[in-house]
């Protein structure tokens, strides 16, 4: 071989090798991109859907962790002040969503903030397993409010397209915890009222898909307040 076709033959060596080399580069660029992308798509569908597992809890704990809660919502998780939520019988599912919504922002309120700044992910779900186990006081409905709350409830508005509250929360309020649909049954109708005015405002935007924030903007303030009421008496 003369000295000619050498350098012609390392030549075309060399930028076979330099090919070769921005090949595999290239492919584990791509690889990457697709295992991240892969893994990030995974964590969003899990922020989406809000899933929570409360399989570990430890309600002993819980029940620790939840002194600070009974100024508010009492030692069984039955408040007596209206204007604070009863957890009695909640969904841990949900309470930890709640929970876990406070202390990211997701949702707002100054105190609720404040409280959950140092709760871990399994704090909350002992938390949330705790005051699932306790039993639900209930409460009253006024007469005059039992008529349209009911209507409202069992069968919505056709008029505006409102949707029956029962179709997710079910016939009894007991609500559903896979979907993350809480138990309303004997909630405080004040409670109540001022939430569906939050997510008719848009003031509360936590509502997995928007479900709450598009039924109560349809809702008229009359509505709202015979369906809280009604609410606050289910059994």
């Amino acid at each position: 071989m003369s000295q000619e076709q050498d350098k012609i033959f390392f030549r075309n060596f060399t930028l076979t090798l330099v090919f070769i080399a921005a090949m595999m580069v290239a492919f584990y660029t791509i690889a990457d991109l697709v295992t991240n992308k892969k893994g990030h798509a995974g964590i969003n569908t899990i922020n989406t859907n809000d899933s929570i597992s409360v399989s570990n809890a430890n309600p002993t704990n819980g029940k620790n962790l939840s002194q600070p809660c009974a100024v508010c919502h009492g030692a069984d998780g039955n408040s007596i002040n209206p204007i604070w939520p009863k957890l009695a019988g909640q969904h841990a599912s949900y309470i930890t969503k709640q929970l876990k919504n406070f202390k990211e922002g997701n949702r707002v309120n100054a105190q609720m903030t404040a409280m959950v700044a140092a709760l871990s992910q399994q704090d909350m779900e002992d938390l949330g397993t705790y005051f699932e186990g306790q039993k639900n006081n209930l409460g009253y409905a006024k007469p005059e409010s039992i008529d349209l709350g009911q209507k409202i409830y069992r069968a919505g508005d056709n008029n505006t397209g409102l949707p029956a509250c029962m179709a997710c929360h079910g016939p009894t309020g007991s609500g559903n915890p896979g979907a993350l649909y809480p138990a309303i049954r004997g909630q405080h109708s004040e409670y109540t009222a001022t939430q569906l005015k939050m997510f008719k405002s848009g003031e509360r935007n936590n509502d997995v898909n928007s479900v709450m924030r598009s039924i109560a903007v349809l809702m008229t303030e009359a509505q709202i307040s015979a369906v809280s009421e009604y609410i606050q008496g289910l059994r």
